[in-house]
């Protein structure tokens, strides 16, 4: 396998981590169309259980 010919720099590191990291602590928030509470984007809404104008079970709040 290939080796790399020269160290990578801190900085250069440093520049290619910097949106990984950051990436990782904010998750990405939305409102839900049906209920407006806040959820994650591209996932199934906790509040009231759909995702895509779909409904996948009931709620917690009905159980």
């Amino acid at each position: 396998m290939p080796q790399p010919k020269k160290k990578t720099s801190n900085s250069k590191t440093g520049h290619r981590r910097a949106h990984w990291i950051r990436a990782l602590d904010i998750p990405n928030l939305t409102t839900c169309p049906q209920c407006h509470a806040a959820k994650i984007q591209h996932t199934l809404c906790q509040s009231c259980m759909t995702y895509k104008g779909r409904s996948y079970g009931v709620p917690a709040n009905e159980r």
